[in-house]
């Protein structure tokens, strides 16, 4: 396996740190005041600057894979980048490249007709919108996919959709134009042939954000993660994406790559907690020697240093594979960098924080809000638990007698 980056992805990584450091990570301050004193629930004119320019100078939508819609990368050569974004709260947004816009731009363009690309793909490449994603359920136990109850019924020309979701990240967006809305249409048919996917405009009637959901305090504004009703949602038939009792067919091949960029994001925000760590722990001086002479900071930071690597190691090999041997061969990759990046992450911005002290937990520094996104993270996608029984099931598989 070979890791090394092209000359195209070292220019292109070259330019992205150089914009994430020269105008992403200055911009923080002034979006989360932009919030304070505004609207929170209204784009900032600081991220729609950011977007402008990135646009401007070509770092946009880098992250469809060999697709004549993006930059063409693979996910081998789209991971650094990922990292890099991932270095700032800010995220991808400027890039045109946050989620779950990118999983819902990667189903359009697998699995969309031409009509759904043209009312929906194009205006979400230029990001003149944005999208959701209705899955997650609260009167069910979401990490099993199969429980979800919320339906998605064939009546005459149309369907017809019931059921509460939440955790809709992005419906709170005043851009946000349509929900990919997952629901239960062939209740007796094989557990991974009952759902369907089906595009619902966020102004169809029935459809109604309840409210925005915070995590750990924080509300994410003006982005969002809502509890969203459907109540007798009428939308075309033609809006069923792939077909129907296909959802699951489409989630397999969103979540693979969706995983590798939060993994690579995991990582860059990572690397940012270390460089924090270090910077604080060689200004700073307590019982007459720096902090990061202390006791065992010093370890601590090595113990760190070493993770990073480690994870940043395993999600090349996932993306790899992705990249050559397809996602369902990769299964196992997948799951595995899905626990060990926010793992890794969370104790390397864990130790950055314990260095900090009180700063650690405040919001003078990017930390505390750092912690709650990769805490959250182990359960987003999916919990921990989940992907630690595919793992062991995928290795337990090579040892069964055949037949």
């Amino acid at each position: 396996m070979d890791f090394a980056y092209s000359p195209r992805v070292q220019a292109l990584r070259a330019q992205v740190a150089r914009f994430m450091a020269t105008h992403v990570v200055p911009a923080e301050a002034c979006f989360l005041q932009e919030l304070a004193q505004g609207n929170r629930w209204q784009p900032t004119a600081t991220m729609e600057a950011l977007k402008r320019q990135a646009r401007d100078e070509g770092l946009w939508n880098l992250f469809l894979p060999k697709s004549e819609f993006g930059a063409g990368l693979t996910n081998l050569e789209y991971a650094p980048l990922a990292e890099l974004m991932g270095r700032s709260v800010l995220g991808s947004e400027p890039f045109n490249c946050s989620a779950p816009d990118t999983g819902n731009m990667e189903v359009l363009v697998r699995y969309g007709t031409a009509e759904q690309k043209r009312q929906w793909l194009e205006p979400l490449l230029s990001g003149d919108i944005r999208s959701a994603f209705a899955m997650s359920e609260p009167d069910v136990a979401s990490c099993d996919a199969t429980n979800m109850r919320a339906t998605a019924i064939q009546e005459g020309s149309h369907w017809v959709l019931n059921g509460r979701k939440w955790w809709t990240s992005g419906a709170c967006d005043p851009r946000c134009r349509v929900i990919i809305f997952m629901g239960l249409t062939y209740p007796g048919a094989p557990r991974h042939c009952q759902h369907s996917m089906v595009l619902v405009p966020m102004d169809t009637p029935g459809l109604r954000v309840v409210r925005p959901l915070s995590v750990f305090g924080y509300d994410d504004a003006p982005h969002g993660h809502a509890e969203v009703l459907f109540e007798q949602v009428k939308v075309p038939l033609n809006n069923v994406i792939l077909g129907p009792g296909r959802g699951f067919e489409i989630a397999q091949g969103r979540l693979g790559p969706g995983r590798i960029h939060h993994c690579m994001r995991s990582l860059g925000m990572a690397e940012r907690a270390l460089e924090l760590a270090c910077q604080r722990g060689l200004s700073r001086e307590a019982f007459g020697k720096p902090l990061a002479m202390l006791g065992g900071n010093g370890d601590l930071i090595a113990e760190s240093r070493v993770e990073i690597d480690m994870a940043r190691l395993l999600t090349l090999r996932a993306a790899y594979m992705m990249d050559t041997v397809g996602n369902k061969v990769a299964r196992s990759e997948i799951a595995q960098i899905k626990v060990v990046a926010p793992n890794v992450a969370l104790r390397v911005i864990d130790r950055a924080i314990q260095l900090h002290g009180a700063a650690g937990v405040g919001g003078d520094t990017p930390l505390a809000y750092m912690y709650a996104m990769q805490r959250s993270l182990r359960l987003a996608d999916g919990p921990d638990e989940v992907h630690r029984a595919a793992i062991a099931r995928h290795e337990l598989e090579r040892y069964r007698p055949a037949g």
